[in-house]
């Protein structure tokens, strides 16, 4: 029977007798473990954050009528040529409006599916703004604002003003931060914008609103819905966009095609129109966490490295253990024993470095004018990183320490003694 009790007391005197080669055994567990924990969190806390600028804003499903060319012209009806080549010139669109038929009762119905976290109205209007002799071309994008905060974030690229401000100001305008700064605008002015047909109607600036894209942020703003519809003298139920919210992203692509199907419209899904950015997504991914599992890895060696080490210069121990009494399978564990403890003191050291360095590029500036709303540089503190990290370090240390203990366990201690 093992009497551990011993073991772990013979395990420890040997690791407190040879304390430098100790200390540099249990740094580099350290050191690999908490580069891990800092790589890791770094890399994917800035992926998250690029992630966001993109999927935050963008609808999982996004409905509206396209306009496009008949798919059957008027010489498709004209049997004589039924069977000869024929070749159209200059084919215009169809005469449809730009609204959704019926967008009400469709967007109650969506918001009835299980599937659906929520199906909100968009209704967009070209514009010019006009601001003493300067004229801008533009954008006014009508929206639900309370429910594009709960959907989509939309609070995070609110440099200046809030969402209750434009709800509660039927003439609020929440402007673009690129259309501010080039009409020298501020909250409380007031912008004229003039419709196409020339029609003139000042708003009130309630918030300056900045996405980090400056093609967009020079051109849009956002107002109520209902306050574009006067605009454009539209009746209430006149929406040109419906964005929809799901629970399972995954759920888009279906959606998308069921919709175009049974209602006749474009609908386009989030991994189609995000296609490019999500294979970069991919590819960022695949590389911190190849970088990660590399690192790991080379940790574990120096670890096997210096353990072995470490053996070898315990031959005479070895040899005075088994002839005192200790057989090859007590020497076995009493490597194995020292090297589980070098792993346990490494790994805690590893993730409490870790997570200090982390905390601390957390609270380093990080200001552009691309992302007005983070601070700070991103970080994510997932705890399977933790979890993964202290596991790798008690993996790692326990094989690194089993394979010299068998050779340990092998030694014949008449030749270590016959060779002293």
């Amino acid at each position: 029977m093992i009497n551990w009790r011993v073991i772990f007391s013979i395990s420890k005197t040997h690791l407190l007798s040879r304390i430098k080669q100790t200390s540099i055994a249990a740094l580099g567990v350290t050191f690999g473990i908490g580069t891990f924990i800092i790589l890791v969190s770094f890399m994917t806390g800035l992926n998250g954050l690029l992630d966001g600028l993109i999927l935050d804003r963008t609808p999982h499903v996004h409905i509206y009528n396209e306009i496009k060319p008949s798919e059957k012209q008027p010489i498709d009806l004209y049997t004589k040529v039924k069977d000869a080549f024929t070749t159209i010139a200059s084919i215009k669109p169809k005469f449809v409006q730009a609204k959704i038929h019926n967008a009400l009762p469709l967007m109650e119905e969506l918001n009835t599916n299980p599937n659906v976290k929520g199906a909100i109205p968009q209704l967009n209007a070209q514009i010019f703004y006009i601001s003493g002799s300067i004229e801008l071309g533009g954008n006014l994008v009508g929206i639900d604002i309370l429910e594009e905060v709960r959907l989509f974030n939309f609070e995070q690229y609110i440099v200046e003003g809030s969402p209750q401000a434009l709800k509660n100001n039927d003439n609020g305008i929440l402007i673009g931060a690129g259309v501010a700064k080039k009409m020298s605008l501020h909250v409380g002015n007031t912008v004229q914008i003039s419709t196409v047909r020339g029609d003139l109607f000042p708003l009130k600036i309630v918030g300056i609103y900045q996405s980090g894209l400056a093609e967009i942020d020079n051109i849009q703003s956002f107002v109520n819905l209902k306050t574009v519809q006067r605009i454009l003298g539209k009746p209430q139920n006149y929406i040109t966009d419906i964005n929809v919210k799901l629970f399972d992203i995954e759920e888009a692509v279906p959606m998308s095609k069921r919709i175009e199907e049974q209602f006749k419209l474009t609908a386009v899904d989030i991994k189609t129109a995000n296609a490019q950015f999500e294979t970069g997504t991919s590819i960022r991914n695949l590389i911190t966490y190849a970088v990660s599992i590399t690192l790991l890895i080379v940790a574990g060696f120096g670890i096997y490295n210096i353990l072995n080490m470490l053996i070898y210069e315990k031959m005479n121990d070895i040899a005075i253990l088994k002839a005192t009494g200790f057989s090859g399978r007590d020497v076995k564990y009493i490597f194995i024993v020292q090297a589980i403890l070098i792993g346990i003191v490494g790994g805690i050291l590893g993730l409490i470095i870790g997570y200090s360095i982390s905390v601390l590029i957390d609270s380093l500036p990080f200001e552009t004018e691309a992302l007005p709303t983070i601070k700070t540089y991103p970080v994510n503190y997932n705890i399977w990183y933790y979890v993964i990290g202290i596991s790798f370090a008690m993996v790692s240390t326990f094989l690194a320490g089993y394979l010299p203990a068998r050779k340990a366990q092998k030694i014949d201690p008449v030749e270590i003694i016959r060779g002293q």
